[in-house]
């Protein structure tokens, strides 16, 4: 509307100006020459309009024949650039659906057109990446890091290709240089603290993490547990080291994160070696309603030194209560009971305690009932066969962090350095499946966990279904040594064991074969008693999951040194393996 009105009243005003000029009386004389010209004064007027009309023509004229060659370069450029664009915005679809021949056309087509584009040089790096060409996606993340706009997305790809090329010192350094340009690179941070944990610098990587924080790559939740942790690795180091630091720096992280098991467990054995007991108790209360864990009851168990079996059976009971029944955790609560039972010769309140388990057991349960039978009644046999069963129990919960299981806590991932990774929980491989077990009950393992074979009475039988077996109780030889899963030996007359129930007949057993007595008692459950000899050796089969025993001992992949003749394992775990201590 304001454009309209002001329209107007330049009309109006050039309207007022043209009447005015034409009423303005007079000429208007030009001589040039022997030229000679007197117009009136409107005339005059039109003319030099026109004539200024006809200037400014020949001016645009003249200036688009000036700027003709600059226009058509520009021209040809845009169009380049539109053609290196259109094969940039391809070459990123190829990549992303995979198609490793058209990706590299169209990179070879971006750099034809746009060789100063840095998403050109991506394409590049990404087409050469994807070809499986590491030298070439090298080179053109050296060119994007030799840009200014480009330096941190080719460091980046550096680090990666270093990563793959499992050239840990490489990385490093291109970690530490782009976190020097930008210090809020996430990835950048990520990876020196990564680093930094697998070396064991943990003032480091506590630097690295305080920097964190004040960029805002991390909430102030997850500093304080990730603190924590921290806090605990370096206690853990320093235990048998320098016993003031660690103690400070436990008592920070049990502040911290109060859950974590390993720093309740450490801070609760400096305050019972301090005497002081409530406060160390306090401590593993804590942690143990978050999270139950044997270690917890272990040092709960001895928060007061000098305390007799009873007494840290009476204190496992107080804090197994704590712990709900329908609570997972409610498990450990009972295992603790029984191994401090056991400790105290409780051996009724021991079996109380693991008699919902024994039916499914885990490794853990069968190796106490293991420890049970040969504590309390010295049976080597019994103890064994719940050796055998422990082999194929399920596993019980232990630290795992991506797929891998470890003996103790740690904390970081040797997986992909994740830290704070181990969790306390089941392992994968012992879930449970719906395929078919691989290893069933054995008859020995059954005939050994079974109970005393009851008193044996003579029965007559009348006629028999099948020929019935009498079984005297031979004189052991005396060059045989007694064994301890052996049957008491009971004077009594021959037994007669019939197959079934028939009516009696008078002195069928008589012309009935001899047979020896069997070394286990026969159950209906197990059908048939195998007619093959029990070996004298018998084989233990291995589980599918069981690692077996490493005939060089234990290894650890973070006490690997860097020079080492063997093959290095890739990825991170080839780091740790160079940078361990």
């Amino acid at each position: 509307m304001l454009r309209i009105v002001l329209f107007l009243v330049l009309i109006a005003l050039a309207g007022a100006g043209a009447a005015w000029v034409a009423d303005q009386p007079g000429d208007v004389v030009l001589t040039w020459g022997g030229f000679r010209a007197s117009p009136s004064i409107p005339v005059f007027v039109l003319c030099l309009g026109i004539f200024a009309v006809l200037i400014v023509l020949l001016w645009s004229i003249l200036t688009v024949i000036w700027r003709a060659p600059g226009r058509m370069r520009r021209r040809r450029h845009e169009k380049r650039h539109a053609r290196g664009r259109h094969a940039i915005t391809h070459g990123l679809l190829a990549i992303g659906h995979g198609d490793t021949a058209l990706a590299r056309r169209h990179a070879e087509a971006a750099r034809r057109h746009a060789p100063n584009d840095p998403l050109a040089l991506l394409l590049h790096a990404q087409s050469a990446q994807l070809d499986g060409n590491r030298d070439a996606a090298q080179r053109a993340f050296r060119a994007m890091a030799e840009r200014e706009d480009t330096r941190l997305l080719g460091l980046r790809g550096l680090f990666i290709e270093a990563q793959r090329a499992d050239d840990a010192v490489g990385a490093v350094m291109i970690a530490e240089e782009a976190i020097k340009l930008s210090p809020s690179s996430t990835w950048a941070s990520h990876a020196v603290l990564g680093f930094r944990c697998a070396r064991g610098d943990w003032s480091g990587a506590l630097a690295i993490l305080d920097s964190n924080l004040s960029a805002g790559l991390i909430d102030k939740q997850g500093y304080r547990r990730q603190r924590g942790v921290l806090l605990t690795a370096r206690a853990l180091e320093l235990e048998t080291m320098d016993l003031d630091v660690a103690r400070e720096s436990v008592m920070e992280a049990v502040k911290l994160a109060p859950t974590l098991v390993p720093a309740a467990v450490l801070a609760a054995k400096f305050e019972s070696e301090a005497h002081q007991v409530r406060r160390a108790m306090k401590l593993v209360e804590a942690a143990w309603l978050a999270n139950p864990h044997p270690d917890l009851a272990d040092a709960y168990a001895h928060v007061k030194l000098g305390d007799a079996a009873r007494q840290r059976l009476q204190r496992i009971e107080t804090l197994a209560a704590k712990t709900p029944a329908d609570k997972a955790g409610h498990v450990e609560g009972q295992l603790a009971i029984a191994r401090a039972a056991i400790d105290a010769s409780e051996f009724a309140r021991a079996r109380k305690v693991l008699a919902p388990y024994v039916n499914d057991p885990t490794q853990r349960v069968a190796l106490l009932m293991a420890e049970l039978e040969r504590t309390e009644h010295g049976d080597g046999g019994r103890a064994r066969a719940w050796t055998l069963r422990a082999v194929r129990a399920r596993h019980d919960p232990a630290w795992t962090a991506d797929g891998y299981v470890s003996e103790r806590w740690r904390p970081v991932s040797p997986v992909t350095g994740r830290l704070d990774a181990f969790q306390w929980q089941t392992p994968v491989a012992s879930l449970p499946s719906d395929k078919s077990t691989t290893i069933e009950s054995s008859a020995f393992e059954e005939a050994m966990l079974a109970a005393p074979p009851p008193k044996r009475v003579t029965v007559a039988n009348d006629a028999p279904a099948e020929p019935a077996v009498i079984a005297p109780i031979p004189t052991p030889a005396p060059a045989l040594a007694a064994q301890d899963n052996a049957p008491p030996a009971v004077e009594e007359e021959p037994v007669v064991t019939p197959a079934e129930p028939v009516e009696p007949v008078p002195e069928a057993a008589e012309s009935s074969p001899l047979a020896a007595t069997p070394v286990f008692r026969a159950r209906a459950d197990l059908g048939k008693p195998i007619q093959a000899p029990i070996q004298a050796i018998i084989p233990i089969v291995r589980a599918p999951d069981d690692p077996g025993i490493d005939d060089d001992g234990p290894s650890d992949e973070f006490t690997e040194q860097i020079g080492t003749s063997k093959a290095q394992a890739g990825g991170w775990r080839g780091f740790w393996s160079r940078w361990g201590a």
